[in-house]
C-alpha cells in the first residue's frame, strides 16, 4: 500500500511503528540466517569438491586394481571369481538440519562373508580392488550426500537473499515513509488545532472587550 494511503490517526501510527519494529526484527533474523548459511554452504562446497577428487581417484585405483587381476589371471577367471563374491552394501539415509533446511546424512556399512574363493590360484590384485570399490562406495556416498546438500542449502540461501532484500529495499522504507507522512500530518493537525484555539481565544476576547465597552 503507499505510505500516502493511510489515515493518519494515532491508531494507525501505533500499528506501524508495530510492523516496522517487527519488520526490523524480522530483518535482522534473516539476514543472520543468510550469514550462517553461506558459510556452511561454502564449507560443504569445498568438502564437495575434495570428495569429488578421492571419488575420481578411488575408481582409478579400483579399475587399476581389476585391469591388474584379468592381466594376472585372465578375464573369464575373474569373472568366475566375482560371481563368488557376496557383499551387501547398507545405506542408510538419516537427515539433519541447519536453520530448518534438512540436509542428508549417508552411511555406508557391509555385510559380507569373507573369504569369498579359495586363495590358490588367484591373485592379490583380485583382492585389493575388492577392497578398493568398497571404499570409492562409501566414497561415493558421501559425495551425493555433499552435493544433494550444497544443492538444498544454494536454493535456501537463494530464498533467503530474496526475502532479506524485499525487506531491505521494499519493505522497511514504506513502513518508514509510512510513519513519517502520518508523525507530520499529525504535526499539521495539531499545527492547526493550537492556531485555531489561538483565534478562538482572540475572537473570544475581542467579543469580551467589545461587550465590556458597550456597558
Amino acid at each position: 500500500m503507499p505510505f500516502n494511503a493511510y489515515t493518519p490517526t494515532r491508531t494507525n501510527l501505533l500499528r506501524l511503528k508495530h510492523d516496522l519494529s517487527f519488520a526490523n526484527l524480522g530483518y535482522d533474523l534473516l539476514d543472520q540466517k543468510r550469514n550462517i548459511l553461506v558459510m556452511e554452504l561454502l564449507n560443504l562446497v569445498d568438502q564437495t569438491v575434495d570428495y569429488q577428487n578421492l571419488v575420481d581417484e578411488a575408481l582409478k585405483t579400483a579399475y587399476v586394481s581389476l585391469e591388474e587381476a584379468v592381466l594376472k589371471m585372465g578375464k573369464m577367471k575373474v569373472f568366475c571369481l566375482s560371481s563368488a563374491v557376496h557383499i551387501d552394501a547398507d545405506i542408510k539415509i538419516s537427515a539433519r538440519k541447519i536453520m530448518g533446511v534438512s540436509l542428508p546424512q549417508v552411511t555406508t556399512d557391509f555385510a559380507e562373508r569373507s573369504p569369498y574363493f579359495s586363495p590358490s590360484g588367484t591373485h592379490f590384485f583380485i583382492d585389493n580392488s575388492i577392497v578398493h570399490f568398497k571404499e570409492a562406495l562409501k566414497l561415493m556416498g558421501r559425495f551425493a550426500e555433499l552435493k544433494l546438500s550444497v544443492m538444498r542449502l544454494a536454493r535456501e540461501v537463494k530464498k533467503t537473499i530474496r526475502k532479506v532484500n524485499a525487506l531491505e529495499k521494499i519493505a522497511i522504507p514504506e513502513y518508514q515513509r509510512a510513519v513519517k507522512f502520518i508523525e507530520n500530518r499529525l504535526e499539521e493537525n495539531e499545527r492547526d488545532a493550537v492556531i485555531l484555539l489561538k483565534k478562538i481565544k482572540e475572537r473570544l476576547e475581542t467579543k469580551s472587550s467589545q461587550g465590556e465597552a458597550h456597558e
